[in-house]
């Protein structure tokens, strides 16, 4: 009875294993996953007993992705049937795939994708299925790149340069060598050659063609059209000024442009980009005239005036004497850069292309304000602008300027210069004697602020034969200039001077009135003549 159970039992374990698939250690198979546990994650692959693959043959991603009843590929390593026991390794599945797909890729020259994990010696080194790579820095741009901390973390297409696989990839890895060096320049130099042919297809001069900023420098842009680079000189981004193409290009973006010239024996492109619009200056004379009111943005300002762009390539100057009717400021303390401002046209010059802007023209010109406001015999107020040798310049509030001229200043006194009763900046009255607003001419006078004394209060208060007080207020060539009794001057003459006496300027001196012409506004004196008068009324 016992041994016909044990002949059973045997009879059904060989008829379980016989409906078990064959495996053998050395092969990759497909396992399922059934559990996930600390020590490791439980597959089975069909056979009596499921393996343990360690958790270190995971990355964080794939655990983090790995679920129960997931199909994965391993590599059997161990069958120990006596003790229960499968070794299995993921990582030696994916490595031997790797391998093979590398060997695939070098016999056909097709490029693979690769991760680059650190920067070492001379070059980069790279992940492809847990394989280790090398990519010498000569060999990862076209040009040698200037920083490898760049390259960390990303993923590049490259090209096999030497394989050196394990020589049974499928038996014993002890002692491995192998090696592997990539090369990302020679699958961008493929590219590149692939995509110069399609863009050669393109190119023709005044195609349109788009293309990506790769450098911009202080005299154009170089761009990268796809296997082929063009060149966007300076003078060829805008109708009008350009500071830098910085400001109209970003490396990296992408942009459409004009061919400008195809040299194919040495593949030189030039592009153009204002040329995408008409040139503004065409048909200048037809959107734009002389005495036009237009608005425009302020893109630079000079000592001489201020830059003013009335549309893309149109810019116009507004000259400083063109700034303000009256003596014009600093152009800046009319605007200031991107400020929008309103101007009239007052020339085009086409061949030049030249525009000049007036910004005083479109405000009311003072001598018109002038003319309606004021006439002749008017009185003003104004502060004194400049003193000259033939009089003083009165600006009025308007802004023009009018002239007192030396002998408009008083009907009494003889002025030799203004400078002696008047100071710059000082407030005074005048009235008009003469507006001409055509010719922009004002003259004023300060005297005619009262009526004229030589035609009645002087010739009735000082008479001939009578003796007045005097004090000398000039020595001259024709006699000493006195005042006479603090109002009028009049002259000793020579001959009537008292050469016992020693005078000089600030003296006081009696004098005898001997003639007075108001006509010519003029009084003689003699102190010799007063001293007989005195002494004979004695």
């Amino acid at each position: 009875m016992q041994n016909q159970l044990s002949e059973k039992q045997e009879l059904m374990e060989s008829l379980y294993e016989g409906s078990l698939p064959h495996v053998e250690r050395g092969e990759i198979v497909k396992g399922k996953v059934i559990s996930i546990k600390n020590d490791g994650v439980i597959v089975d692959i069909g056979y009596k007993f499921e393996g343990n693959i360690p958790l270190s043959e995971f990355s964080e991603e794939e655990l983090k992705n790995l679920k129960e009843n997931d199909e994965i590929e391993v590599f059997i390593e161990k069958i120990d049937d006596s003790n229960g026991v499968i070794s299995l390794s993921k990582d030696r599945a994916d490595k031997i795939r790797g391998w093979e797909t590398l060997i695939s890729a070098s016999e056909k020259g097709t490029p693979v994708e690769v991760k680059v994990v650190s920067k070492t010696k001379g070059g980069v080194l790279t992940s492809f299925h847990g394989i280790q790579g090398f990519i010498p820095a000569s060999l990862l741009e076209i040009r040698k790149p200037k920083n490898l901390d760049e390259y960390v973390g990303k993923t590049f297409k490259v090209k096999i340069e030497k394989i050196e696989a394990p020589r049974n990839l499928y038996g014993s890895w002890r002692n491995l060598k192998a090696s592997l060096i990539l090369s990302r320049k020679a699958y961008l130099e493929e590219e590149k050659e692939i995509l110069k042919k399609e863009t050669l297809k393109k190119i023709k001069e005044g195609a349109r063609i788009k293309g990506i900023v790769k450098n911009i420098t202080n005299y154009g842009v170089f761009i990268d059209l796809g296997g082929l680079d063009g060149f966007l000189h300076i003078s060829d981004i805008s109708w009008g000024k350009v500071k830098h193409p910085s400001h109209f290009f970003e490396v990296g973006k992408e942009y459409e442009f004009i061919v400008l010239k195809f040299e194919s024996e040495n593949d030189r492109i030039t592009l153009g980009y204002k040329q995408k619009r008409p040139d503004p200056w065409e048909n200048i004379d037809k959107k734009y005239r002389a005495g036009m009111k237009v608005r425009g943005k302020v893109i630079n300002i000079a000592e001489y005036g201020i830059f003013v762009e009335i549309e893309e390539g149109v810019e116009g100057l507004l000259h400083v004497s063109e700034l303000d009717w009256l003596t014009p400021k600093h152009p800046t303390y009319y605007a200031d850069i991107d400020d929008w401002i309103d101007v009239k046209i007052l020339e085009i010059d086409k061949e030049k292309r030249k525009m000049s802007l007036s910004l005083r023209q479109l405000k009311p010109k003072p001598w018109d304000i002038v003319a309606h406001k004021y006439k002749v015999g008017d009185k003003i107020t104004g502060r004194i602008k400049t003193l000259t040798d033939f009089g003083i310049f009165v600006r009025l509030p308007e802004g023009v300027d009018g002239l007192v001229h030396i002998s408009d200043i008083s009907w009494t006194k003889h002025i030799e210069h203004p400078s002696q009763m008047f100071k710059r900046g000082q407030k005074i009255e005048a009235v008009i004697l003469n507006l001409n607003p055509e010719k922009e001419k004002l003259s004023l006078g300060i005297k005619q602020l009262t009526d004229d004394p030589w035609k009645k209060e002087i010739p009735e208060k000082f008479r001939v034969g009578e003796a007045y007080n005097a004090k000398i207020i000039k020595k001259t060539e024709h006699g000493l200039f006195v005042e006479l009794e603090g109002e009028v001057e009049g002259l000793i003459y020579n001959s009537e001077i008292d050469k016992n006496k020693s005078l000089k300027e600030g003296d006081e001196v009696r004098v005898l009135l001997i003639k007075i012409d108001p006509e010519k506004r003029k009084i003689g004196l003699s102190m010799k003549k007063v001293e007989e008068s005195e002494e004979q009324e004695t």
